[in-house]
């Protein structure tokens, strides 16, 4: 759900942004799932509703939201998950995970939730009239939302629209009419996660200003709609003109002004500007907002609490103030907890010194330590405590861990035999399980995984860098496990890292890496982002299963995700061979049991046959089968394609990435290469 709301324009340019329009509306004006709002609409996105545009402020608007209850807002339990979003805030003080602010209907008039909502603002507001071609703010124009309960109809429109006069079939003669005015479509961007309005009064004077007005009067005019930048941007106070397709290209960006370092969603401008270069960007396009989430499993164990998540529920209750007076005093400390009714107060007194210090030890540590920290975060720190408890044997043919939520049991029979011909050494089905989600940021131009130095690319959430909570999102689910013999992995790794076909893919990825926006990556080793070969063959094997699965379990192929656990033996970590295949609802009743079924000793199987089957051809072969990068090509997968093995974006970790059907089968021209097809 999501709500208008008024913004503070301090700071702000008042020239060049309609920031002044303070007009309070707190109509609902459109509606959204919250896996939606976390990955896809979140705030600093644009979310398109039927007659404009808005855009999910920043979590200091959301206080206001939770204010209207009493009592402290619901969290969600997942210290596992907490610690690692803390590195994203640069160590700044994230103490807990909210659920979106949002409440369940009792029944169909129940309304004790229409005070919670999704604060957003109008952006961009620089619109076009449809009847006139008028191009100016949204305080030239009005607001309509008379009807609370048809968010649908909310919208802006121009009074006494003329229309569009021409010399034929002109409107000379009528009356003036009501137009609706829709979003004008183009915005700045720069790879520092800034957003801004494109600068039309600017534009249209080549930098300068009207010479006959104060405020113009400008137009945008179509020749083809929707097809690139194919407006021109009219002053009909002084007959300028100037088409948007100058904008365009490398050469249209030096015709572009310095980005101004604006966060809309915070309503505010970076104090210390911005030396990125602006680029065009068309409201809509995906690379204008990319979400940087994390999330895990919910396992047993893994959950045990450490100094570190003790010394944050002990901030959490006494207040940052509060702690910090006392810090030094464990006693005090004790007293105020058995003051707040928490039950820390009982912890023994090493535990309880232990998680005063780690607290403290990181309120210390600076924001260059932070950074640093962040850059070198491995991801495979979160896979690690599920991989660990998804390997254990089984105590007997079910688990069922209240707790986590997390039930685990065994196919009837065992492994089939014909698995572990094709490498299979362990297989658990998933009955249900616990998936914690939460948002650390988001970027622009390039997502999470393609952006360097996180520490400056990572766009904030809110105005001040001391954020005390993040948005998540529970899911309930099921899904199926599958372990892999790790001595045949290593075999078969050996002789693929000697291979040409790895060695372009090597190749393609430095090119890429050394093309990315950010000047940090040419100081990094490429090979740290580079994936393995068993991390190359299980993601392919993933795709091609989840394709298959989806014809026979009930759900669509967008359904069902993917978690790989691949990585090689290092000093301190043992390797990892492992595919959970997940599919999950956001609701407390999960999902349906078809991936459970699936599981099962006999389908299993024969899924496992026909998706290794039909990866052997593609309907693009032979050109799929022989893709490979060559200089200057940097394009990170090989024969795949989205009719043999690329998956929707919900369901593939990696943006389909790291995909190579060769490395599945041996394909025509390429034997040998195929896990599947040897002989051990």
């Amino acid at each position: 759900m999501t709500e208008v709301n008024e913004q503070d324009d301090s700071g702000l340019d008042p020239l060049g942004d309609a920031e002044r329009w303070k007009s309070k509306n707190y109509a609902r004006v459109g509606s959204a799932r919250p896996s939606s709002l976390l990955y896809t609409y979140g705030p600093g996105a644009a979310m398109d509703l039927p007659h404009f545009t808005v855009m999910p402020s920043g979590f200091d608007d959301w206080n206001r939201i939770w204010k209207r209850r009493e009592g402290e807002p619901a969290t969600i339990h997942a210290p596992r998950l907490l610690r690692a979003v803390q590195g994203y805030f640069m160590g700044d003080s994230v103490i807990e995970l909210r659920p979106f602010p949002w409440a369940p209907k009792t029944s169909w008039n129940d309304a004790s939730g229409s005070d919670l909502g999704v604060p957003s603002r109008v952006f961009p507001q620089w619109v076009r009239c449809t009847g006139c071609d008028r191009l100016a703010p949204i305080v030239h124009f009005t607001y309509r939302n008379t009807n609370p309960f048809r968010p649908d109809l909310a919208r802006f429109v121009h009074e006494g629209c003329p229309g569009h006069v021409k010399r034929r079939g002109s409107r000379a003669g009528r009356s003036p009419h009501t137009a609706d005015v829709v979003p004008a479509r183009y915005l700045l961007a720069c790879p520092n996660g800034h957003l801004d309005e494109f600068p039309y009064e600017w534009w249209v004077h080549q930098g300068g200003r009207c010479p006959n007005a104060e405020t113009p009067l400008l137009a945008m005019t179509e020749r083809n709609v929707g097809k690139g930048s194919t407006a021109t941007i009219h002053c009909r106070s002084c007959e300028s003109s100037r088409p948007m397709n100058e904008a365009q290209g490398e050469i249209g960006r030096t015709k572009l002004p310095r980005c101004r370092g604006r966060h809309p969603h915070l309503g505010r401008f970076d104090a210390d500007g911005c030396d990125a270069e602006a680029r065009l960007m068309l409201l809509g396009a995906s690379n204008l907002w990319f979400s940087a989430t994390q999330s895990i499993i919910v396992m047993p164990g893994a959950e045990a609490p450490t100094p570190q998540s003790t010394g944050e529920q002990i901030v959490e209750t006494l207040g940052k103030f509060g702690f910090d007076a006392f810090k030094h005093d464990a006693a005090r400390i004790r007293d105020g907890l058995k003051d707040a009714g928490s039950g820390l107060a009982d912890l023994p007194a090493d535990d309880l010194e232990a998680a005063i210090v780690a607290v403290d030890a990181d309120d210390e540590r600076d924001s260059n330590q932070h950074r640093q920290a962040l850059d070198e975060f491995d991801p495979i720190s979160l896979l690690e405590p599920e991989w660990h408890y998804l390997t254990k044997p089984l105590d007997g043919p079910r688990v069922d861990d209240k707790q986590s939520g997390l039930v685990l049991s065994r196919p009837a029979g065992g492994v089939d035999p014909r698995l572990n011909e094709l490498g299979i050494t362990r297989v658990h089905t998933v009955d249900k399980l616990r998936k914690v989600n939460a948002l650390v940021g988001f970027t622009r131009i390039d997502d999470m995984e393609r952006a360097e130095g996180l520490g400056q690319r990572l766009a904030p959430l809110t105005r001040s860098r001391r954020p005390l909570w993040t948005v998540a999102t529970e899911d309930r689910g099921e899904g199926m496990f599958l372990q892999f013999d790790d001595k045949r992995i290593r075999s078969w790794e050996r002789d693929i890292w000697k291979s040409d076909i790895f060695q372009a893919h090597i190749a393609a990825h430095e090119r890429n890496y050394l093309a990315r926006l950010s000047d940090t990556a040419k100081a990094q080793d490429h090979l740290k982002r580079f994936k393995s070969p068993r991390y190359w063959l299980l993601h392919t094997l993933s795709h091609v299963l989840m394709r298959e699965m989806a014809m026979s379990s009930g759900y669509s192929a967008a359904s069902i995700s993917e978690r790989i656990y691949a990585w090689p033996e290092e000093e301190d970590r043992p390797s990892a061979a492992g595919i959970l295949l997940i599919t999950t609802a956001s609701d407390s009743d999960g999902t349906l049991g078809g991936l459970v079924q699936q599981s099962t000793r006999r389908d299993l199987e024969r899924t496992l046959s026909t998706a290794l089957r039909k990866a052997r051809r593609c309907s693009s072969d032979p050109v799929c089968t022989h893709r490979t990068p060559q200089d200057p090509e940097d394009f990170l997968h090989g024969a795949a394609c989205h009719t043999c093995a690329m998956a929707s974006e919900t369901s593939c970790e990696r943006a389909n990435r790291f995909l190579d059907r060769r490395f599945l089968v041996d394909l025509p021209g390429f034997p040998g290469l195929g896990f599947f097809d040897r002989t051990w």
